[in-house]
């Protein structure tokens, strides 16, 4: 599968917006976007610029594929499967991609970013239930218990993560056991849990075309 390997950085740039994609950098002033708020490339700080409806749409979906961290395939995958459930097309989608375990992880503290939380359950840093886990797309359901593994517990990246948790919090569908090294999922992410500022009606009007 291609994975982008260029600067992430830029992504958010490109989205005008922080996608969150370097974890504790993008809260520092280290922060490419804080400094160049505006597109990459040798005409990103052109003014009067204006998007078409398509391109408006195509954008927003960019944004929430890259903050995902998906391909193209995985992210159509994802729609058509919430286009065949019950309720708004719109909301299943971005349920079913708060559902995977690499987001998980990262919401609950354990990790800086969606990246390290796919890395991190690739590599079994993660158990569901008592059980391996080691496929990012898993989709975790309400009463599961995700906990890091024992030996895995003295990770630098995951003891620092958690020591931050307090500053970025934790979802009210996530209940975090910060010493036991521990979370349950109590519920199903409802749509107000989400606060990133995202559109996803406009992803239904693209792939509905």
């Amino acid at each position: 599968m291609a994975r982008y390997i260029g600067s992430v950085c830029r992504l958010c740039r490109r989205e005008n917006m922080k996608l969150f994609l370097k974890g504790d950098r993008c809260y520092s002033d280290k922060c490419s976007f804080d400094r160049r708020s505006y597109p990459p490339g040798q005409h990103g700080q052109r003014r009067g610029r204006k998007n078409s409806d398509y391109g408006i749409q195509l954008r927003e979906k960019q944004k929430v594929k890259r903050m995902y961290g998906l391909s193209e395939k995985q992210f159509r995958l994802f729609f058509k499967k919430a286009d065949r459930q019950r309720g708004i097309t719109g909301t299943n989608l971005l349920v079913s991609l708060e559902r995977r375990i690499d987001n998980f992880v990262y919401r609950a503290g354990f990790v800086d970013s969606r990246t390290q939380g796919r890395h991190f359950v690739r590599h079994n840093h993660f158990k569901v239930n008592g059980k391996k886990v080691n496929i990012p797309s898993f989709q975790v359901k309400v009463g599961d218990i995700i906990e890091v593994k024992e030996k895995s517990r003295s990770v630098e990246i995951i003891t620092r993560a958690l020591e931050a948790v307090a500053r970025r919090g934790v979802p009210q569908w996530i209940e975090l056991e910060n010493e036991a090294f521990k979370a349950t999922v109590k519920s199903f992410p409802e749509r107000d849990d989400l606060t990133m500022p995202i559109q996803e009606q406009l992803i239904v009007e693209l792939y509905s075309k």
